[in-house]
């Protein structure tokens, strides 16, 4: 699957912009500001209905005007789909073949982005929030009902926390226990089998990126001594005093090491945007494996603060994945970029195909 074109409108500094795209390689070239970002950040939003710069919708709306719209073509192996989003300070709008979705995982079936961006070291540096998304993300693309199983966890997990701070009978609270566990031991042990699988391209990509021995551990949000049940149990106090579920798969986490140390503590900043780009190429790979030709990578400037050498590894890295890839750059004359299938110049909110 790829997108095979998008119009624009009214989104960041774009107020009507029309994209034919290529289904392998697209190259967005141009100055600071010019709004090659913003244009990664719709095509991103088309695939996960949200940004990966903002959480404010009305920061996405150009200035001026009440809300965005965003249509991407889609084609999949039963022909072309149009996807459809629009939002206003009020949220966001999805439609899928002019059907409303219900809900932007949906989005996902027919164009499943990831991205790599300067910021992507907060993978690793910020806290378990970011790395938990990370994670659901992929387990959701291998494990046939793993959605179910998460808005199954989650609906208890908030019936549970307002049983506690109603100060309910512990029977009533029991009633969500049991529900909390059913549902947070299979969304564990879905996890765990993801963990397993990422660890074996992690290990090849990170050695590829870093010539470092990179391993992922994952702690599921409760002691490695004892069970699920047992944490909750121990934890029930606190949780009533509190009005909180401490313990869970929704305080899950996973960290990565390198040669043995956890990776914060052992290398630069540098070398941790490289860790992080690991970690979404593994993920990559593993998707690519599950449904051939349905991933894409939005690589935002990658030579801003890589050198030549790294920068080289990471881009030999990608060329091997059969995602469809969009690229912005400052230097489209650096060798390492190949060949696009196609090449935009963007300048002030206009963008125009350019001839290699």
């Amino acid at each position: 699957m790829a997108l095979t074109g998008i119009d624009i409108e009214d989104f960041r500094c774009f107020e009507r912009v029309s994209l034919k795209l290529d289904s392998r390689y697209n190259l967005f070239v141009g100055e600071n500001a010019s709004g090659k970002t913003s244009l990664l950040e719709a095509i991103f939003f088309v695939g996960r209905g949200r940004s990966f710069r903002t959480r404010r919708l009305d920061r996405l709306i150009r200035q001026g005007q009440d809300l965005f719209r965003l249509v991407a073509r889609a084609d999949t192996a039963s022909g072309s789909i149009v996807l459809g989003v629009g939002g206003s300070r009020e949220g966001t709008e999805i439609r899928i073949g002019g059907a409303a979705a219900p809900s932007a995982a949906a989005l996902a079936e027919y164009f499943p982005p990831q991205v790599i961006d300067p910021d992507v070291h907060k993978l690793l540096e910020e806290g378990p929030t970011r790395r938990r998304r990370f994670l659901d993300w992929g387990v959701f693309h291998v494990e046939q009902g793993f959605m179910e199983t998460w808005t199954r966890y989650h609906r208890a997990l908030r019936q549970r926390n307002a049983a506690l701070r109603a100060m309910a009978d512990d029977r009533f609270v029991a009633v969500w226990d049991q529900e909390l566990l059913a549902a947070g031991l299979q969304l564990d042990e879905m996890r765990r089998r993801y963990i397993e699988t990422l660890s074996v391209p992690l290990g090849q990509v990170g050695m590829q990126l870093l010539g470092l021995e990179v391993r992922i551990t994952y702690a599921p949000g409760w002691a490695q001594d004892e069970s699920f049940s047992a944490a909750l149990e121990k934890s029930h106090d606190r949780d009533k005093r509190l009005g909180i579920t401490h313990v869970g798969p929704h305080r899950a986490d996973i960290s990565v090491r390198v040669d043995g140390q956890l990776a914060r503590e052992r290398v630069s900043r540098g070398q941790q945007k490289l860790l992080a780009a690991a970690l979404i190429l593994a993920q990559l790979q593993i998707q690519e494996t599950h449904h051939p030709g349905r991933g894409a990578l939005l690589l935002d400037d990658p030579a801003a603060e890589l050198d030549g050498t790294r920068l080289a590894g990471l881009l030999q890295v990608v060329r091997t994945l059969r995602s469809q890839l969009f690229v912005t750059t400052l230097r489209p004359e650096l060798e390492s970029l190949g060949t696009p299938g196609a090449m935009f110049h963007v300048e002030h909110g206009c963008i125009a195909a350019v001839s290699w």
